[in-house]
């Protein structure tokens, strides 16, 4: 057999070992001039030019924005179940309680009369996931935000540089988070960014991020140690410059599976969005599980399965409700490789698989 095609790959090159010797040799390794650099530039290329902090992860990202947002005990904020814990984690750590709305079928994200029907008097926010790099409608939701006077955070974790109706995502709420974790569409080795819609937002995630304060020994809240190195924000800035390209080599890759791919449900692309294609994921109605592995054992491709068990059903949360967009999803993703650096090879090993797989009914 052939090597293993694989689910996803971080791609590191001698630019950034070159960019974090730099700063070994520098001696300046903490929260520096690289941080500085890397949020401006992140700023201006994926965040609309808003004021962006950088951080340790996307999970840290999501709890201090959401803390420096106000969020706390007695809110609610309604976000997917369909998604990795950390968005429902991020709400919880804050002493909110996450509210679970049921997502759409077709883009995976979450479905706007859901969260109208979720709300009440403690809600605060709504959380949607641009999940897989497609943006989630932004356009109800805020309609739904506004109709309702609760604030929209976003968890752009999976999509830098997607866009809905041209707009950045992360631009729409009162913070956008973005994810810097090496299987992303582009990493700092570890790390996270926040987009925040004010200056007091911005301010205060930079407060909780430092031990709460700005200035050293002056503590003005009590915070974290959530603070970017400079040493992943070097690797970080490399990453931001090659990104437009493996963006663009992911949308050629995710065309090829959607021309190509028969006897599967193919992902979907609204109108209104630009897809990044952090996942290419289709749907398999029938023994998903032995379809994946039919896949890697007879023909060596890799896959994810993002996610198996929804949120409110992991021992964390323990909930029973009614979500079943959610559970068919759980039940029939199936996430195929689509990053950069796959070949035409491994492309059409992709669709050979798959074809003869789903034809032969497996």
């Amino acid at each position: 057999m052939p090597d293993m095609i694989p689910a996803a790959k971080p791609i590191i090159g001698d630019e950034e070992r070159e960019a974090v010797d730099r700063v070994l040799r520098s001696g300046m390794i903490a929260q520096g001039p690289e941080v500085a650099a890397f949020e401006r530039e992140f700023a201006d290329a994926l965040a609309g030019g808003r004021t962006c902090v950088a951080v340790n992860s996307g999970t840290a990202g999501q709890h201090l924005g959401l803390l420096a947002a106000g969020v706390g005990p007695g809110d609610e904020v309604i976000v997917p179940s369909f998604t990795f814990a950390a968005t429902a984690n991020s709400v919880a750590l804050t002493g909110a309680t996450p509210v679970f709305a049921d997502i759409e079928p077709e883009f995976f994200c979450l479905d706007p009369d859901a969260v109208d029907a979720a709300v009440t008097e403690r809600t605060v926010g709504v959380m949607p996931v641009h999940l897989y790099g497609h943006p989630a409608d932004m356009t109800r939701l805020g309609e739904v935000a506004e109709r309702h006077g609760i604030r929209v955070f976003e968890d752009a974790a999976q999509a830098h540089g997607a866009t809905w109706q041209g707009r950045q995502v992360g631009t729409f709420g009162a913070f956008g988070m973005f994810s810097l974790y090496p299987t992303k569409n582009m990493t700092s080795g570890e790390g996270g960014m926040v987009a925040s819609e004010t200056d007091e937002i911005a301010r205060m995630v930079r407060l909780l991020r430092n031990q709460g304060m700005e200035r050293r020994y002056e503590n003005e809240v009590v915070g974290f140690n959530a603070r970017m190195t400079d040493v992943h924000a070097a690797i970080g800035r490399v990453q931001l410059g090659k990104l437009p390209q493996w963006t663009r080599r992911r949308q050629e890759n995710a065309a090829f599976l959607s021309e190509n791919l028969h006897g599967v449900v193919v992902p979907p692309v609204a109108d209104q969005a630009t897809h990044v294609w952090h996942q290419y994921t289709i749907r398999v109605p029938e023994d998903r599980d032995g379809f994946a592995a039919a896949l890697a054992e007879e023909y060596g491709v890799g896959t994810g399965v993002y996610y198996p068990i929804p949120n409110h059903r992991l021992p964390s949360f323990d909930l029973t409700l009614d979500l079943p967009q959610t559970e068919r999803a759980a039940a029939e993703a199936l996430s195929l490789p689509v990053h950069p650096s796959l070949s035409q090879d491994d492309l059409e090993r992709v669709v050979t698989a798959v074809n003869a797989l789903a034809g032969a009914g497996a």
